[in-house]
């Protein structure tokens, strides 16, 4: 699913309007009758005090028209009109004289107004700014949005939070509403997904209101919303006439003494990827455990005894994913350059292989072209350098793949993978996942992709999102607290039969 820009959306619904020859009244009608139908089904004639704060532009006029159909059905509602500017929409207009012609009276908020008193039990419409939101709200605006936010009533936020830009991060965090429910028209909001804008909706959906699908399908977004129907056209399932070398020799190379786990971790993960063999590459001290704990994987080693001093491959592996616990001694820093001038196709480079990089940016020149990264946030800091905000993060980590010719996976609550100046936004994973070796296991798995044929591009997007849907299965039985690395790996099985099940659209469209 594409994520549209602020500027894309208004031009969709622009050319919306033109090929269906309707107003854009009409296009705010369809909006405001999706977002009664979604309330109503859910009431059903409940009588239960709703307030509607609705601001003087576009969105506005969503909640006015809203607040129409509401007292149409016997709602107990009260509305507020944010009058926070001497501007006002078209379509605002329209829709408050509709409402005037009801006798049914708004309450104007200004500056000199007291705040209206709201009750945990009540339920607020919040309608006061849209999309196209470009300065912090005035002061008295502000303060009614945290009397809202500290209201602890429920808040149903139309297309986006009130005082959230859809661009940037918010002026002022205490500024923006808090929504329990956000429903989003037609497409999501890239800010529904960044970590410091995300967190200002505990839930999103989206309303389908008949934007023109020609204008939908044929404009390129810089980012792209990866859930089951984006997945399935990349997955390849086994074909009966093979066997294991069909599918790959992959090579895990890293650790260093004292965590040969995390070698462990991702050979583990590898091979319950799909990969046909998995060898792992590690100092002496990892052989006796990698041995016993993994019989499925065979092992070489390093002359030295804690940490890889030279890496030697007597064979050419299909995949190979190099970094995790290998450490940045500085005999390994010496073998990791000498291997990168060495191998040719594209790699899996994680933990210590990204730090190595940033301690030696002038081996970057060497990394073979369309690996892929997979920083936790330090590494990626380590990187591309300090950024003030998450889209200037992602603007440098576009940068860093265009002059590097790499994949960057940006490591979160919603994973993006981005590759030259195209995001890829992650819909699965839970808080569980947050736990030690969490990482090591997605580096298995991409490398395990990769082995079985999958572009490093395609492995990237898959493996993130077969990570998250193994770790959302395995929390269902273990909790977010208890849930481990190990736990991951144990449910990947499962999350490649949850591809299989038949998809739940209704889910489709809520996170």
């Amino acid at each position: 699913m594409k994520i549209f820009t602020a500027s894309q959306i208004y031009e969709a619904d622009k050319f919306t309007i033109n090929k269906q020859q309707i107003t854009s009244d009409a296009l705010m009608e369809r909006a405001a009758t999706k977002l009664f139908d979604w309330m109503h089904s859910r009431l059903q004639g409940a009588q239960v005090k709703i307030h509607l704060f609705c601001g003087i532009g576009n969105n506005g006029g969503d909640g006015v028209a809203l607040a129409r159909h509401l007292h149409e059905h016997g709602y107990d509602i009260a509305v507020y009109v944010v009058n926070y500017s001497e501007k006002r929409s078209k379509d605002f207009l329209i829709n408050l004289d509709r409402l005037k012609e009801r006798k049914l009276w708004p309450e104007f908020l200004d500056s000199d107004c007291s705040l209206p008193e709201i009750t945990p039990n009540d339920i607020i419409v919040d309608a006061i700014f849209g999309i196209g939101l470009n300065r912090a709200p005035d002061a008295w605006v502000a303060n009614l949005i945290k009397h809202l936010n500290s209201s602890s009533a429920f808040v149903l936020s139309v297309d986006i939070p009130s005082g959230l830009p859809s661009n940037r991060s918010p002026w002022d965090g205490e500024h923006v509403v808090r929504a329990s429910y956000v429903l989003s028209f037609q497409v999501p909001k890239l800010v529904f997904f960044l970590p410091e804008t995300g967190v200002y909706q505990n839930q999103w959906e989206i309303l389908d209101i008949g934007l023109d699908s020609e204008f939908l399908v044929k404009t390129d977004t810089d980012y792209e919303l990866i859930g089951r129907p984006e997945i399935m056209p990349m997955y390849r399932p086994r074909l009966k006439f093979s066997h294991k070398g069909t599918y790959g020799h992959s090579v895990i190379i890293g650790g260093s003494y004292g965590k040969i786990g995390a070698v462990q971790l991702a050979s583990n993960a590898c091979l319950s990827a799909g990969s046909g063999l998995v060898t792992a590459f590690v100092p002496e001290c990892g052989y006796h455990s990698l041995q016993t704990s993994i019989p499925e994987i065979m092992v070489l080693t390093d002359d030295a005894d804690d940490s890889i001093s030279e890496i030697d491959i007597p064979f050419v592996p299909t995949a190979i994913g190099v970094g995790m616990g290998m450490g940045t001694k500085d005999e390994t820093i010496k073998a990791f350059g000498s291997f990168l001038k060495k191998v040719e196709t594209s790699i899996v480079i994680d933990a210590d292989g990204l730090n190595i990089l940033a301690k030696q940016p002038n081996l970057l020149k060497d990394v073979p072209k369309q690996s892929v990264l997979t920083p936790h946030p330090k590494e990626l800091e380590r990187l591309i350098g300090k950024w003030k905000d998450d889209f200037d993060k992602l603007e440098k980590a576009k940068s860093f793949s265009m002059k590097n010719d790499c994949i960057i996976v940006i490591k979160g609550a919603h994973s993006i993978t981005v590759y030259k100046d195209k995001g890829f936004v992650n819909t699965t994973g839970n808080p569980g996942m947050a736990t030690a070796g969490s990482g090591d296991v997605l580096t298995g798995m991409i490398t395990g992709l990769m082995a079985q044929g999958y572009a490093p591009l395609q492995a990237a997007i898959f493996g993130v999102y077969l990570h998250g849907l193994a770790g959302d299965v395995g929390v269902s039985t273990a909790g977010y607290e208890a849930l481990k690395a190990s736990g991951i790996i144990e449910n990947i099985g499962n999350a490649y039969m949850e591809l299989l099940r038949p998809p739940n659209k209704e889910n489709e469209e809520k996170v």
